[in-house]
C-alpha cells in the first residue's frame, strides 16, 4: 500500500499498531487500520436420485477439473444464500432446503468453506458461464483423479461414508496444505 484509501495520505506504514498484536497496514495521518481477514468460500453438495452434480471449471485456478459448485462470499449474504447463489451461478440449479454439512479451516492460505447438502430441485442444472459442463456422478463414477482442490475430495468422502449410515453430521475440520494432482 502506497496510499491511504481513507485520507489519501502516503504515511502508510506495515507495523504492529498500538493496541494490537500483528503487522498491519496502517495511515499514520488518519489512524486508519487495513485489516486482512480469510476469504469465505460457500457452496453445496447437490444430490439428486443418488448421484452428486459436480461442475467442470472454466475458470484459473484449475481449469479443466471437477469441482461442486462454490465460490466467494459476497457482504450483504449468509453463508446459505452464497452458496445457493454460487449453485445457481456455476450450475444452473437449486438446491431444497440446504443443511449446513461442512466447514473447512485452510489457515495456509487464509480461507473457509461452508458446505451445505441437499437435494437438487426437479433434477435441473445446467453449465453456467464459469463451468465446462455439468454432470450428475455416482460414487464409482466420480473423477477422483481430477478433483479441483482438497475441499472437494474430502467432501465427497464424507458423503459417501455418511450415506451408508444415512447420518450427516455437520463436521469441522482443518485441511493443511497439500499438493494437487499436476503441481510440481
Amino acid at each position: 500500500m502506497k496510499f491511504c484509501s481513507h485520507c489519501g495520505s502516503s504515511k502508510i506504514q506495515h507495523t504492529i499498531p498500538p493496541g494490537d498484536n500483528r503487522h498491519r497496514h496502517h495511515c499514520d495521518d488518519c489512524g486508519n487500520i487495513y485489516y486482512q481477514n480469510p476469504k469465505i468460500i460457500c457452496g453445496t453438495l447437490p444430490i439428486y436420485n443418488g448421484k452428486i452434480l459436480l461442475c467442470r471449471r472454466a475458470i484459473e485456478p484449475r481449469y479443466g477439473y471437477w469441482t461442486l459448485p462454490a465460490g466467494f462470499m459476497e457482504n450483504g449474504e449468509t453463508t446459505e444464500e452464497a452458496a445457493q447463489r454460487e449453485t445457481l451461478e456455476e450450475a444452473q440449479a437449486q438446491i431444497a432446503s440446504p443443511d449446513l454439512y461442512v466447514i473447512y479451516n485452510l489457515p495456509h492460505i487464509s480461507q473457509v468453506y461452508f458446505f451445505y447438502r441437499g437435494a437438487l430441485v426437479d433434477g435441473a442444472y445446467g453449465a453456467g458461464s464459469e463451468s465446462l459442463e455439468v454432470a450428475l456422478f455416482t460414487e464409482e463414477q466420480i473423477p477422483w483423479e481430477h478433483l479441483a482442490f482438497p475441499t472437494i475430495k474430502r467432501s465427497l468422502e464424507l458423503y459417501f461414508s455418511d450415506q451408508k449410515t444415512a447420518r450427516f453430521p455437520v463436521r469441522i475440520e482443518d485441511i493443511r496444505r497439500t499438493r494437487l494432482p499436476g503441481e510440481h
